[in-house]
């Protein structure tokens, strides 16, 4: 399994890049950007890219109802190769509260959306279709899918599955059956919040006073409902060095191909966490999954 960053936290471009720098210098994987109404995350790939060499970047994940499917496959080629095909776009139709309350758009139907919209994506991709990018090698793109039919159309239409609030148990009870079922080799990313820290209790209400409001997201309330959880926050895992190891461990054996490691904590704490997460991955081999 590969372990990789989730780079979440709002900050300036300058320490963005600052992130990447240091997660390559502990040796982690790969880099992946959120798009919450912040940076544009393709446009902060490339330029990281051009900054930081060898690492992977990409992106968990782009919304797509917002974004033309010609207009997004140009920004990823044009990403990918800026950045030596060291990029992987992620994508997923995102919540109903933020794409008709933020975007003013409508979330109707978003499974048969999301099925038309890769369909289109990679038939641009592949240069089939409108764009006219000569001598591109079209990035990977993975799916945010939590339900069965979203997992679906991950395996049919996608190289693989990036996942957020999962554990281990969902991973390999409920993720990889499905994707297998219909994909030769996908790739399973878990994005996981960690904490190397001696107040788990403190950090995981850190979290729920944060982020505990995507605990009622469609979407989210499923899964959480299916691990018998409440809050997103009961999903972080926080405690000593090797409760957080035998946690990566977990998700390893269960199938995760990727591990994305999103830091919690006070600083101190998220450096003993990356410290970690380093030592980790130099132990682990570090070859993208085959396409």
């Amino acid at each position: 399994m590969r372990i990789g960053l989730y780079a979440g936290d709002p900050c300036d471009i300058e320490t963005r890049i600052e992130q990447v720098r240091v997660a390559a210098e502990h040796g982690l994987s790969s880099v992946f950007f959120n798009q919450v109404l912040t940076w544009d995350p393709l446009v902060v790939a490339a330029l990281v890219g051009a900054a930081v060499p060898g690492i992977e970047l990409g992106t968990a994940v782009v919304p797509t109802y917002p974004r033309h499917p010609i207009a997004l496959a140009a920004q990823a080629l044009t990403v990918a190769a800026a950045t030596g095909n060291r990029f992987t776009l992620g994508v997923g139709p995102s919540h109903k509260p933020f794409i008709e309350g933020v975007y003013g758009m409508s979330f109707d139907r978003p499974a048969r959306h999301t099925r038309e919209y890769l369909t289109a994506l990679r038939t641009e991709l592949s240069g089939a279709g409108h764009l006219q990018l000569p001598s591109v090698q079209p990035p990977p793109v993975l799916l945010s899918a939590l339900g069965p039919v979203m997992l679906r159309i991950a395996g049919e239409l996608a190289d693989g599955t990036v996942t957020v609030w999962t554990t281990p148990a969902t991973i390999a009870d409920h993720i990889r059956p499905r994707i297998d079922a219909v994909a030769k080799a996908p790739r399973v990313v878990a994005s996981v919040m960690l904490s190397v820290t001696n107040r788990p209790d403190a950090v995981r209400a850190e979290v729920a006073a944060l982020l505990g409001f995507a605990s009622d997201l469609a979407g989210y309330r499923a899964l959480l409902d299916r691990q018998g959880q409440r809050n997103v926050a009961e999903t972080v895992v926080a405690g000593d060095e090797e409760t957080v190891a035998a946690a990566i461990d977990a998700y390893a054996t269960a199938g995760a191909t990727d591990l994305l490691v999103s830091l919690v904590g006070d600083a101190e704490e998220k450096a003993r966490t990356l410290e970690l997460a380093g030592e980790l991955s130099r132990s682990r081999p570090s070859r993208i999954p085959a396409r």
